[in-house]
């Protein structure tokens, strides 16, 4: 891994903790707008990688962390969110005083309040800013950003949020409605993904031209963001994880937590929670979320494209 070099510049300097699909591209379009982006991962080949395209890389979040203005936090939950935060080698600590952090997260608002109380109290801004778009937009700085928090937060933000986000939707100064749409989404983009697998598998049981239906759904009434993008994957048979069934067996989860705790019917969360859980069990919980076509598939006897290969997880 590179070491940490000294910024010399007078840009903006911001840390990204998470170089995955999606902090890559947030780091790669801060840092074609001009700001001094440093980059860490668990992944020491995810951190080289972002050095060879002319980023700086660190040792640790608490490294990144060090001189910087605005510190990205894109990890999978909150309790990943807490660690980059308050952990042993966490940011919370050698942040200058007046920096913000950017949580990116997909978390249950309550756990958002209580890291956002924890910052504040220690003189750091809290920006609660959960991300949804994909990788392809995240590359683009084109992500929709439902961000909370206050108003020295946001100012303080701003030069990262115009280079990531084609949409920044200004939800509030309490942490945690950020949080809150965000579930409000994936409790969408979950069940949407399951109608869409569950459309296209019947339709290759009746036999039916696939891609044809894939030309006709897309320009009818029945389609979905979901269908119009994951559609394809199946199509292709290829299920290279881009988002995982993993990733929404964590979010339906903290849905129907939050809708428990409400006393709130979800019956269609709680249906395509199932399907994704089944999914995992299945062996395809690190493979892409189409891939409960795949599972449809298996109990149905309907013929996909590829439907012979092994689920890439096992």
């Amino acid at each position: 891994m590179t070491p940490l070099a000294e910024n010399s510049g007078s840009a903006i300097v911001a840390a990204v903790i998470g170089l995955g699909s999606m902090g890559m591209g947030m780091a790669s379009s801060m840092k074609r707008a001009g700001l001094d982006v440093v980059g860490y991962d668990i992944t020491p080949a995810a951190v080289d990688r972002f050095v060879a395209e002319g980023g700086r890389g660190a040792a640790s979040p608490a490294d990144a962390a060090k001189g910087a203005d605005i510190i990205v936090s894109v990890v999978v939950n909150g309790a990943q969110t807490e660690a980059v935060l308050f952990g042993s080698k966490g940011v919370a600590a050698p942040m200058k005083r007046g920096a913000v952090f950017i949580s990116s997260a997909t978390m249950d608002p309550a756990i958002a309040r209580d890291l956002a109380a924890r910052a504040q109290a220690l003189g750091l801004h809290y920006l609660d800013a959960p991300i949804s778009g994909g990788a392809a937009r995240a590359a683009k700085g084109e992500l929709t950003i439902m961000a909370s928090g206050s108003r020295q937060a946001f100012d303080r933000a701003r030069p990262a949020l115009d280079a990531m986000a084609g949409k920044v939707y200004e939800l509030g100064e309490a942490a945690g409605t950020g949080a809150a749409f965000k579930m409000i989404n994936q409790l969408l983009a979950g069940v949407h993904i399951a109608a869409a697998c569950e459309a296209i598998t019947f339709a290759a049981k009746q036999g039916l031209d696939l891609d044809k239906v894939y030309e006709v759904i897309t320009a009818s009434a029945g389609n979905s963001w979901m269908f119009e993008n994951r559609v394809p994957h199946v199509l292709a048979g290829d299920y290279t994880p881009a988002s995982s069934i993993e990733i929404f067996v964590k979010d339906l989860g903290i849905v129907l937590d939050m809708a428990r705790s409400q006393r709130y019917p979800a019956p269609l969360a709680a249906a395509a929670l199932q399907m994704y859980l089944a999914a995992a069990g299945a062996g395809m919980g690190g493979d892409d979320d189409s891939s409960l076509a795949r599972l449809y598939a298996q109990l149905s006897g309907a013929q996909l494209p590829g439907f012979a290969k092994e689920p890439q997880g096992r």
